[in-house]
């Protein structure tokens, strides 16, 4: 019943709200409406976890970002989380990521942090409501805009089984992969930052990387599985839509922005002065549809 990636997703929503107070299921039944019994069952199916690791999960993030981000006493963290004592944290921290938090604290290492599950999507909104129309916002045709993106390093997945972001996910962990690029929110870069994924070239084919923009002096820890790579600054055509709603209208955006990407005529663009630089920088995407909308960034360079 797709109902019930509703019902899920209203629980999410109020454990985030209530984490700190250790909420108990019967708490979060009451909120919902529905049985104790009902709520973890379809929790677990639809998530694939537990409440209690869920709550766990993201009580551990809380602790771990005050940790890295606050001067705030061990002691402290840990009441404040919900734990029962400073060494009920230790214990489960070091559980999870296999350090103590005072070590943490001392070397913020990459780590992969619980994210917020969301389970609500464009197409669990059609299959349920069943409909194929648009929202009321206005939407647009794409456009396109020019930017600059200085030098940079990134930190990430390249995959080369992988031509977008659905096949990426197919060959990774998306919560660990995700967690891992939540802990680096503290070193990302400001223009590239944390979840800015995109295509690169390999063989003159277009594939899929996940990761996050970090300065040139970045020198901390690679985590398993990423690479670091540096890219110099270049121009970038920017092919974007303004704000949409996600629900209804992300199919048809995203439709709209990489139909106008993918088939731009550079030779228009400046008199034809300018030519792809996609052999020595990548593609970057950004998708944040209340906030930003929807980009497709690709380099440029004077011929």
């Amino acid at each position: 019943m797709y109902e019930w990636n509703e019902a899920v997703q209203k629980m999410i929503d109020w454990i985030e709200d209530n984490l700190c107070e250790n909420p108990t299921l019967v708490q979060i039944a009451e909120h919902i409406g529905y049985s104790p019994y009902y709520c973890s069952t379809r929790f677990h199916k639809i998530t694939g976890m537990t409440v209690k690791s869920y709550m766990a999960g993201r009580r551990l993030r809380l602790a771990a970002l005050a940790l890295r981000d606050t001067d705030e006493r061990i002691i402290d963290i840990a009441v404040r989380c919900g734990y029962s004592s400073q060494e009920a944290l230790t214990r489960a921290f070091q559980a999870a990521f296999g350090c103590t938090p005072a070590s943490y604290r001392r070397e913020p290492v990459p780590i992969p942090l619980s994210i917020r599950q969301v389970v609500l999507s464009p197409e669990y909104y059609q299959n349920l409501k069943g409909e194929k129309s648009m929202s009321k916002t206005i939407l647009t045709e794409a456009h396109v805009k020019v930017e600059f993106i200085p030098a940079h390093k990134y930190l990430g997945i390249w995959e080369d089984k992988a031509r977008h972001y659905g096949e990426f996910w197919q060959y990774h962990d998306c919560d660990k992969v995700c967690g891992i690029v939540d802990s680096l929110s503290n070193v990302s870069d400001i223009i590239v930052s944390g979840h800015t994924a995109g295509w690169y070239k390999t063989n003159g084919e277009r594939r899929y990387f996940y990761g996050t923009g970090v300065p040139l002096d970045y020198s901390g820890k690679i985590p398993e599985g990423f690479e670091l790579r540096e890219f110099p600054g270049s121009y970038y055509l920017v092919f974007y839509h303004p704000t949409f709603d996600y629900l209804k209208d992300n199919g048809e955006v995203m439709g709209r922005v990489e139909g106008l990407a993918w088939n731009y005529d550079i030779s228009q663009f400046c008199d034809g002065k300018y030519e792809w630089n996609e052999d020595v920088c990548q593609c970057y995407q950004h998708h944040y549809p209340e906030v930003l909308g929807y980009q497709i960034l690709r380099p440029i360079k004077l011929k």
